[in-house]
């Protein structure tokens, strides 16, 4: 019972001290510029001006949307876009594109609060953007092919807030701070129960028997061991509880930041059993296409692993 004890506050520490001082600092600045932009019509202009460009890649205005929002805000950002194309009569293998992309992308709240640890986050855009593109290809030319093409009559607008004085721009730094606080505090319980189970595993041999039986498969592919826990957490638990074990490690010595920086293309992105979920409750026609897009995902994913290891 002590040493579930001691679990319980050490981990609960570490999740309040990551979401209240490296979280939200981060994601309030970001935040706040990302709105000021969308409140100036400064991200319609962008989207304007990209949409025409990445339409080959299958994407429309509104996936462009969704690149930024997730990228730049959160991994359930793009949420609002998807339900948006859902309800719009955005074709199916449109969507299916972008839900790839989404799935494929940098996921701004763990990659942004990961810089305070090394990460190269020009790097990491860098190969988001290359791999996004790819899995949004890849779906809507090879995996997606056969879904329905029929578009309806699309509106691309995004209503946002517009700050032409002052008092507009206060209120849209308000609104962003309270929807960073919101991020951070919503983050705790996962990252509390996630380091809770993670240094049980790891007090009771479970993650050094996982690694011990999987040593020669990470051996043969030259994988550091290291990154058994933290790719465990990722895909159960979601990226902001690998955010949180990753900071464990970090602090401990047990992860560089040349591995930081290899392994970002495999560990930072949404595609995981937390990060599907939310995404495909965005419409019914947003979880009708989730195998052709997670199809193109892991295109996507692959090709960011190899730019990452090959260029960090």
């Amino acid at each position: 019972m002590e040493i579930l004890i001691e679990i319980l506050l050490k981990a609960g520490r570490s999740a309040v001290e990551l979401s209240l001082f490296i979280l939200l600092p981060v994601m309030v600045v970001m935040l706040s510029l990302m709105r000021l932009l969308e409140a100036r019509g400064a991200l319609d202009w962008v989207v304007a001006k990209l949409a025409p460009v990445l339409k080959p890649f299958g994407l429309t205005g509104l996936g462009v949307f969704a690149a930024l929002q997730i990228n730049f805000v959160s991994f359930a950002a793009p949420m609002a876009t998807l339900t948006m194309m859902d309800q719009r009569g955005a074709s199916d293998r449109h969507i299916a594109a972008t839900l790839a992309m989404v799935f494929a992308m940098s996921q701004a709240n763990a990659a942004l609060p990961m810089m305070t640890m090394g990460l190269d986050i020009g790097l990491t855009l860098l190969w988001s953007l290359l791999g996004g593109l790819t899995a949004a290809a890849a779906t809507y030319y090879l995996f997606g092919r056969s879904l329905s093409a029929a578009e309806g009559v699309v509106d691309e607008h995004l209503s946002h807030p517009v700050a032409e004085s002052a008092k507009g721009v206060l209120d849209v730094i308000n609104r962003a701070g309270a929807e960073a606080f919101k991020l951070a505090v919503g983050a705790i319980p996962m990252l509390v129960l996630s380091l809770v189970v993670v240094t049980a595993l790891r007090t009771f041999g479970a993650i050094d028997l996982l690694t011990t039986l999987l040593a020669p498969l990470l051996d043969a592919l030259a994988i550091d061991r290291a990154l058994v826990l933290p790719a465990l957490t990722k895909y159960l638990a979601g990226g902001t509880a690998m955010m949180g074990v990753m900071d464990e490690m970090r602090r401990a010595g047990q992860i560089s930041v040349e591995l930081l920086n290899s392994s970002a293309g495999f560990l930072i992105s949404p595609f995981d059993l937390p990060g599907v979920a939310v995404l495909i409750a965005a419409g019914p026609r947003v979880a009708k296409v989730w195998k052709p897009a997670a199809l193109g995902a892991c295109i996507g994913i692959a090709l960011r692993t190899v730019g990452h290891i090959v260029f960090a």
